[in-house]
């Protein structure tokens, strides 16, 4: 298996909370670069920030052009056909990440999975099939792709989960993060989910109500 490379951003001497972030389809690590110096939480306490960079890979609904992407998506219908394999090699991959900081010394439940688009459909099927209790979930403008595959893992079924999503959303639509949350719902979780008056970005409203979540996780108010 091929190591992901990564941006990394520490913003204080030894972190003992670590935040892995994944991009969406054609982007790379460093596209949420810009947004970690507008979060509280990180100012207060040394947090470590890895930002991976998806592999290249050829993209069936882009007339199968290489592309940085965690799996090929087939079809563009309501549910998204993707290539599950690759969306489960890539979380393998990211596994590895978390494996990595163990050994630098962060505690497993003190690492917060994320992504946007593609990389929350990632973040989703690690976090919750993830053997050891980590620390938090969020989920930005993305869709639950392996629901109903998924091999949910004990560990993780209290985990804290964030849900946010664009109502004009015109590439992954709203009802894709609203049939995350009843999914998620149905399994016993309790997660949160917001709405923003966006397309398929980040505002500064979702980064405050991010902050608010990930400062909770790392506070210890859980």
């Amino acid at each position: 298996m091929t190591p992901l490379e990564t941006l990394q951003i520490d913003t204080g001497d030894n972190p003992q909370t670590s935040i892995i972030w994944l991009h969406g389809l054609g982007a790379s690590g460093h596209d949420f670069e810009p947004v970690v110096p507008e979060f509280r939480f990180s100012r207060e306490q040394p947090v470590r920030f890895i930002f991976p960079h998806a592999p290249e890979l050829p993209v069936t609904i882009n007339g199968g052009m290489v592309m940085p992407a965690w799996y090929d998506i087939l079809a563009m219908d309501v549910d998204r056909k993707v290539d599950a394999e690759q969306l489960r090699a890539s979380a393998a991959m990211v596994a590895e990440l978390i494996r990595a900081e163990r050994e630098r010394g962060v505690a497993s439940e003190n690492i917060i999975l994320g992504g946007f688009s593609q990389g929350g459909a990632v973040a989703y099927e690690l976090a919750l099939s993830y053997p050891e209790r980590l620390g938090g979930l969020f989920a930005l403008s993305t869709y639950f792709a392996t629901a109903d595959t998924i091999e949910l893992s004990e560990a993780n079924r209290k985990l804290p989960i964030f849900i946010g999503h664009g109502r004009f959303d015109p590439i992954v639509a709203e009802s894709l993060g609203q049939a995350a949350l009843r999914k998620l719902q149905d399994l016993g979780y309790e997660p949160e989910f917001q709405s923003y008056g966006m397309e398929h970005s980040l505002c500064l409203e979702e980064v405050r109500d991010l902050d608010a979540f990930l400062s909770r996780l790392t506070s210890g108010d859980r």
